[in-house]
Order: structure tokens, then sequence, then C-alpha cells
């Protein structure tokens, strides 16, 4: 079996990732297992190998118009509890990588149909041999410790009472540290330094590599940038309001600074 392109003709079973505009195909609440025919869907419209577990392979199968019953169609973030926290991170590969096939089916260049090679994760061209691989946008996570208090913000993006750390896209040429001081400045106004990394997690929604960092409090009061930040504040570790769970790193480094406070008492 060639290890990305092939045809359902190539596979006797799998674990299948089966996405559609940006959702996953869960009838059971799990990614399912078999041959293809006992699905009883379609030919997808791309089939690629993106991965393997306990010896068998992931397929990746896109389609463009949902089939079947509208509620086996999920968010990945439905495995992102899941025990087994293999499945969020195959299915985050899965939904980045349909995305990529979806977005890239000419070429940038001359405009011909591209198509899937069977030796990498990428796109070639046939006609004037432009490659192209899946697109990662880094983004920074930013915990801000000042005193015995963590500052968490609430976007425009999130329900009312959730709370997260800080987090922005990686502008070209910068570092990741510049980045993480611009975009806390730029959110709720404050200046921050002595960044310390605190880990890695990709997030495909739709295509991010996020990468988390602890900091120190140095000046400034907290005036949210309009349009993005509804409101932040500064919280004791054990007066917070809802934050993200513990599978996601935001939820992480948030946690870590609550031990570290503890530890500190």
């Amino acid at each position: 079996m060639n290890k990305h392109s092939l045809s359902l003709a190539d596979v006797s079973q799998a674990y299948w990732f089966v996405v559609c505009q940006g959702k996953l195909w869960l009838p059971q609440a799990e990614i399912p297992f078999g041959s293809w025919s006992e699905f009883g869907l379609t030919e997808p419209e791309q089939l690629c190998q993106i991965g393997e577990w306990q010896q068998q392979p992931c397929l990746l199968a896109v389609y463009q118009d949902q089939l079947s019953v509208p509620e086996h169609w999920q968010s990945a973030r439905a495995l992102l509890e899941h025990p087994q926290s293999h499945w969020f991170e195959l299915a985050a590969r899965a939904m980045q990588f349909a995305l990529f096939l979806q977005t890239h089916r000419y070429c940038g260049q001359c405009g011909s149909a591209m198509r899937l090679v069977s030796w990498e994760l990428a796109m070639l061209c046939p006609q004037c041999g432009h490659r192209t691989y899946p697109r990662i946008s880094p983004c920074v996570l930013v915990a801000i410790r000042k005193d015995d208090c963590i500052l968490l913000a609430r976007s425009n993006r999130h329900k009312p009472g959730f709370f997260s750390i800080l987090a922005g896209f990686v502008e070209s040429g910068e570092t990741l540290e510049q980045a993480a001081v611009r975009e806390v400045e730029e959110e709720v106004g404050v200046r921050v330094a002595n960044l310390r990394y605190a880990g890695s997690q990709p997030w495909p929604f739709p295509h991010s590599l996020m990468m988390g960092f602890y900091a120190d409090y140095v000046s400034g009061d907290i005036v949210c940038q309009p349009n993005e930040i509804v409101e932040a504040g500064w919280f004791k570790p054990d007066e917070l309001p809802e934050i993200p769970p513990v599978q996601t790193l935001s939820g992480q480094m948030i946690r870590y600074l609550q031990q570290e406070f503890d530890k500190a008492q």
C-alpha cells in the first residue's frame, strides 16, 4: 500500500477519518474501524493514509457534501476528552490535511489540477512541478503571573463566563517570544518579561500549532483590545472562572500555575 495516496481497492480494513466541511464522521462517537463496504457510504472524493495505530492504517476520506445522519458529523473536539489521547491527535491531523486537500486542488503557480503524491503528504502540479505542503500556522499562548494572580481573558469567540490565557498568531519575521510580548500588549495593554517555554500542541481549528509560554507581569493596566477581548482580569488560583479542559495546552498551563501557587504557600 502506498503510504499516502491510494484507492479503496488497496484497503482491506482500517481506521477511517471521514471528514466533510470541517466535521468528522463519528457514527458511534468513535473513529470507525473495518472495511469501507461495511459503512454504506459512497466512494470519497479524496483518500489518503495519514498514519497508523496498532499496525492498522489510519485513512482520511474527504467529502464535499455531508452524507448519512446529520448528528453523526461532529467537531474533532468531540474526541478531545477521549480517554485515549491519540484519537484527538490523529483527528487533528485528519482535519488539517483535509483542509489542505480541499484548498489545493489547483496549482497556485500555473492553475493546473494538482495531484497527491504517494511518497509524502504533499500536492504536486504535473505541469510546472510546483509542490505544496499542508499549512501550519504558529500561534503563541501566554500565561501571565502577577504576584499570586493569573491573567485570564474572554475573547469575543467565547461564551460568557469562559476565560483562558491570551493567544495570538505569529507574524512574518517574528520570533515566538516577540510574538508573545506583542500579542499580550495588543490584547490587554500589559507588558511582560521573563518568558519560559511551556510546550506545544497541534490544534486543528483550522491548522494551528500552539506554543505556550509562561511570563511575568512587568507593567501596565488592563485595557482590552476592541473587537477581540471582551473582558480580562487578574484571578487568584482558588477563584478561577470556567477555564479550558486539561486536555488542552492552555488548560494545562493554567493548572500548572495553580500548582506553583499552592507550593509557594
